[in-house]
Order: structure tokens, then C-alpha cells, then sequence
């Protein structure tokens, strides 16, 4: 562990809650300072502006997921459907229609994201195979891109193939049609990793699997992070995964989005399976799911809708 590592500690809370904090949002001069890996800056996104199907999906979102080398942090965000979880990952990958920002400033490394790049790497929900290429072939596609030679790419595909637990002698050679969901996964988050991106940014990766699959994926995932060290922000409808894979949990109102709550979140120290059984993680899950529902039933006054 690097001492940058060593010296990550949970930022100033203004209330405990199981294995969560309530963060403190404002920060010292010094905290200000330090790098960060992806921040945004008072950040909007409207779409189809100046026509009257005008639609604000985030509105003056801000936040800091500091560099820390050798230490990535695992940044999930939850809310109410609609509140445009989805968008701030995009703006971060720098994909259309979400990217660019109507207004404010998304950053990466310092930098303005201005476009999709190599260090940003994507797992959707949707199962994104190639279906007309093999697993190797799939998992190996952005080296190839990049022009790494058959023997490297397949060398450190087959490595892969093993590190998200699938099989290298029997799988490498199968399409996608002959992979169950799960597999499918596991193959999407080995073409990310391989490339060694410094964010991945996860877009409810596990949300059609079956449950005891989504647990299994959710330690793999864990397993895979530690490893790699990069920064995953990850969105999900399940509060439960939130709880268990995150280092910080943004909670979002509903839309026009904004932050409204930062819990700082226990790393877990057992499987999803044992987990979802401590008292104090339920207790955490609790508080989210009872935050949240009080937020869909305030937006249902607001609208007239109760």
C-alpha cells in the first residue's frame, strides 16, 4: 500500500448511521487543494433547450473524488428514477447527447472532458458483446484498436478471461448467443479493465441478473477493484449493492437532479451473501431506502400527484 493509500481517511461526518457517515460537504483550503480525479463544477444538463419539450435533467451538481495514487475509490450514486444518474456518468465519459454540460464544467484529471477516451472505460447494462466475435476476440477489441500485436492482446486476453472467472480453455472461443447473462458481464468488465482505464464508470452493470448471480458479480467486482486500483463510479437501483460495493454513496433528489445527501460507507469485509445479514449494513440500507422514499413521496406533492 503506498502511504497515499495508508492515509486515506473518511472525510468529516455530521452523523453515523450503521456502517455510514453523513459527509460534511464543505471543505478546509487545504482539502480544496488536493488533485482531484473527477470533479464537476456547478454542472447542468438540459435537454432539447429553447423548445418547449425542454427537459432539465441534473441541475448545479457538485462534487470531488479526490487522486489518490494507489487508492481508488468505489463512488455509487442512487436516487429516484429519472434523477439523472445516467447522465452524470456519461457527461464523465464524455458521450452525446449527455456530454457536453449546458452548463458548469466536468473534469477529469484537471482537465475538461472534451471527448470519450482510453482512460474512461464503460460497462452498461445492457449486454454489449460483439455477437459476430469470440470471447478473446471480444475482450481483446480495444487493444486491437489500439494496435497491440495478435500475440500480446491474446496473451493478456487469455489472463483476463481467468482474472473475471470464466474459463479459458472452454469460454475463449464462444459467441456471445452461448453465454448466460452473467458470463456476458464478465466478459464486458474484462474488455474494460484490460485497457487499464483510471476511471470505469459502471451504468447498472448487474441489473437483469438473477440474485444470487448479481451477489457473485458484486464480489468479483470488489475483488477486480482492489486490484486495478481505478475509480468506479457505479449507478444502481438497488440500495442493497450501493451499501455493500461503495466508499462514498451520493444520494440524488428527483428531477431537475441534485445532491442531496454524501454518506461515506465502512468498506465490506465479508461476501454481498453474508453482508446483506449485519445488522449495522441493514441499518445503513434503511436509512437510504427510507431517505429516498421520502424524496419520491415530497415530488409526488410538489406535482399534485397525491
Amino acid at each position: 500500500m503506498t502511504p497515499d493509500a495508508a492515509n486515506h481517511r473518511p472525510p468529516k461526518s455530521i452523523g453515523q448511521i450503521g456502517m455510514g457517515r453523513i459527509i460534511d460537504r464543505s471543505e478546509t483550503a487545504a482539502e480544496a487543494a488536493l488533485p482531484c480525479v473527477v470533479e464537476f463544477r456547478n454542472v447542468s444538463k438540459t435537454y432539447n433547450v429553447g423548445q418547449r419539450n425542454a427537459f432539465t435533467a441534473i441541475e448545479n451538481i457538485n462534487f470531488r473524488v479526490r487522486d489518490l495514487p494507489g487508492h481508488g475509490e468505489l463512488v455509487c450514486v442512487l436516487g429516484p428514477s429519472g434523477c439523472g444518474k445516467s447522465t452524470i456518468l456519461r457527461l464523465i465519459a464524455g458521450l452525446p447527447p449527455q456530454h457536453p454540460a449546458t452548463t458548469g464544467e466536468v473534469l477529469v484529471g484537471g482537465a475538461p472532458v472534451l471527448r470519450p477516451g482510453a482512460d474512461r472505460g464503460m460497462v452498461f447494462q445492457d449486454y454489449t458483446s460483439f455477437d459476430h466475435r469470440t470471447v478473446l476476440e471480444n475482450i481483446t477489441f480495444g487493444l486491437e484498436c489500439m494496435g497491440v500485436d495478435r500475440r500480446r492482446r491474446h496473451q493478456l486476453g487469455y489472463e483476463w478471461i481467468e482474472h473475471v472467472g470464466l474459463d479459458p480453455k472452454h469460454d475463449a472461443q464462444k459467441y456471445p448467443h452461448e453465454l448466460s447473462g452473467g458470463m456476458r458481464q464478465r466478459v464486458a468488465i474484462a474488455r474494460s479493465l484490460i485497457l487499464r482505464p483510471r476511471i470505469i464508470l459502471m451504468d447498472e452493470p448487474f441489473g437483469a441478473l438473477d440474485p444470487q448471480t448479481r451477489m457473485n458479480m458484486q464480489d468479483l467486482l470488489l475483488s477486480l477493484w482492489h486490484e486495478s486500483e481505478a475509480t468506479i463510479f457505479f449507478v444502481t437501483h438497488s440500495i442493497e449493492e450501493a451499501v455493500f460495493l461503495a466508499d462514498r454513496i451520493y444520494v440524488m433528489s428527483k428531477a431537475p437532479g441534485t445532491i442531496l445527501r454524501e454518506l461515506w460507507v465502512e468498506p465490506s469485509d465479508r461476501p454481498a451473501r453474508q453482508m446483506q445479514g449485519d445488522p449495522r449494513f441493514l441499518e445503513t440500507v434503511n436509512y437510504v431506502r427510507n431517505l429516498i422514499t421520502q424524496l419520491e413521496i415530497e415530488g409526488r406533492i410538489a406535482e399534485g400527484t397525491t
